[in-house]
Order: C-alpha cells, then sequence, then structure tokens
C-alpha cells in the first residue's frame, strides 16, 4: 500500500454521511493529507461539530460542510449547486451516506427509503456533479457499497421499491448490489474523461446506519456490537482509494480491504447495469449526462 501520509494539497474532497462512521474519519484523514474537505450531514449542529473536530484534529482550516437529506432529490440538486457556487472543481467524490430501514419507509419523492438514500442518492449527486468532475480531472468517485450486496440474486425490477415484498435485509442487500452496478456502469461511460469510479466493502462497521426499532435493526445492532470493526478500519479503503497513485487510472473495479476483489455475477453483469441506470434515470428526472 502507499504512503498512508500521500498528499493531497490542492485537492477538493465532498464526502457525504460525513458527521458520523466511517465518513467522519474519511473526511478526517483527507484534511489530514492537506485536501479541502467539505463534510455533508442532515443536522446543522452535528456537521458544526464535525467540522471543528476535524479543524482541531488535523491543523487544518480548509473544512467546511453542506446539509442536505439525501433523501431528497431537491435536497441533492440543492447541495450540487451550493458546492458549484463555492468550487469550481471537484477531484474525490466519496458516496458514503447509506442505512438500513426496518420498515417500508418512503422518501419526499415517493420512493422507497433504502433505495432513494442507498442508491438514488449516489446516481443523482454524482451525474450533478460531473462537470466539476471533469474539471478536476484526474478526478476519482468512490462509491461505500457492501458484500452484503450478495444477498441480493439480482435487481427486481418488478418489485424495485418493495410495494409488495419489502424486507429490510434484501432491501439493503439490492441497494448495495446498486452500488456497484452503478459505479460499473459510470465508469464505463466516462472511460478516457479522467474520472475513475470505484466501489468498496468497507468491512462490517459499527456505525449508525441501522434506522429504526424492527427485528432487522436490533439483528444488525446486536451483529454490530459483536463482531463490527472500528470505523477507522472501515474508512481505511476509502482512504486508500480516495488518496493513492498506485489506483489513479484503475477504474470500475470493487475494492475489499484496499484490494481489488470479485464481487458477485450480478454485480458484474452490464445488462442488469444499463436498465438500472435507465430506470434511475426515470426516477430522478435526471437527464442523460454522461
Amino acid at each position: 500500500m502507499s504512503d498512508p501520509n500521500q498528499p493531497m494539497i490542492g485537492k477538493v474532497c465532498l464526502v457525504t454521511g460525513a458527521t458520523s462512521g466511517i465518513g467522519r474519519v474519511t473526511a478526517r484523514e483527507l484534511a489530514r493529507r492537506g485536501a479541502t474537505v467539505v463534510v455533508v450531514g442532515r443536522s446543522r449542529e452535528r456537521a458544526e461539530a464535525t467540522v471543528d473536530q476535524i479543524r482541531r484534529a488535523t491543523g487544518g482550516p480548509a473544512v467546511e460542510f453542506l446539509l442536505a437529506d439525501l433523501a431528497s432529490q431537491a435536497e441533492i440538486r440543492r447541495l450540487a449547486r451550493e458546492f458549484r457556487d463555492r468550487h469550481g472543481r471537484l477531484d474525490v467524490l466519496v458516496n458514503n451516506a447509506g442505512a438500513i430501514f426496518s420498515s417500508r419507509q418512503e422518501s419526499p419523492d415517493g420512493i422507497e427509503m433504502t433505495l432513494a438514500v442507498n442508491h438514488l442518492a449516489y446516481f443523482l449527486l454524482t451525474n450533478s456533479l460531473l462537470d466539476l468532475l471533469k474539471a478536476g480531472a484526474p478526478s476519482r468517485v468512490i462509491c461505500v457499497a457492501s458484500d452484503a450486496h450478495r444477498w441480493a440474486r439480482g435487481i427486481d425490477f418488478e418489485d424495485l421499491q418493495g410495494r409488495r415484498n419489502f424486507g429490510a435485509l434484501r432491501a439493503y442487500g439490492q441497494s448495495k448490489l446498486a452500488n456497484i452496478l452503478f459505479a460499473g456502469e459510470l465508469a464505463r461511460r466516462l472511460a478516457g474523461t479522467g474520472i475513475t469510479v470505484n466501489a468498496l466493502h468497507p468491512g462490517f462497521v459499527a456505525t449508525n446506519i441501522f434506522k429504526g426499532d424492527g427485528w432487522a435493526s436490533r439483528l444488525m445492532q446486536l451483529w454490530a456490537r459483536l463482531f463490527a470493526i472500528s470505523p477507522e478500519e472501515g474508512a481505511k479503503t476509502s482512504i486508500y482509494l480516495a488518496t493513492s497513485p498506485e489506483v489513479e487510472c484503475v477504474t470500475g473495479q470493487y475494492f475489499v480491504n484496499a484490494k481489488v476483489a470479485q464481487p458477485s455475477k450480478e454485480a458484474r453483469d452490464e445488462a442488469m447495469a444499463g436498465k438500472l441506470w435507465e430506470v434511475s434515470e426515470e426516477l430522478t428526472g435526471q437527464p442523460e449526462a454522461v
């Protein structure tokens, strides 16, 4: 692995879900390496505290925050506009925010929450910032997925939002499969642009992604207490993909423990990835961007 202190001076990085867990660690370590870091969270209080904590830990003043509820497409678009107002380029986008919902809920746009937060937010935010990623090229898009994608036997396009048959773990696994399919499809579409796109499994991390008090959430919280690794350990692959010169030209891959790994055969299905892209465009109203 490369030097962990690889400098990021002059780089602009955006990290979603950065007020806790592996997102906060990722943002902190990018700031420690000299990057300008924009932290994205929902709570102003937590975002301000995170920025203050990172500044004190790193001595770096170039840390700021933007607020957005990534379940809302209007807020994602506002986030992209506000980022553009502050910065003329984007070197590293870390799509990190995610959650498991113990019961079926719908976003402000009427979309099942797991799909909205874990996949469509990645899709819409990345596409909304593509011009700035191109301006920052060579630049990097990092999608935090999970080996939980292996729970899904494909994308159920007939019941994508779980209206007929919702299961919390099934929905989560499908959303993580969507992360890898999206990363692969975007990498193919951006070939030759200088933008790399990779997905990763951070490990089973002790975080607060388990939303609700249903049995699935309680079970995951119990597993986390018994078996989970720390956010510091879980963030290592995200940091590696954001900073290492070893992966500057690597794209369309899935990483585990900072090494290329093979995801499930469903995650390598290019026809499924293409269909997911089309459905995602329909659900977000996002025009062809790449």
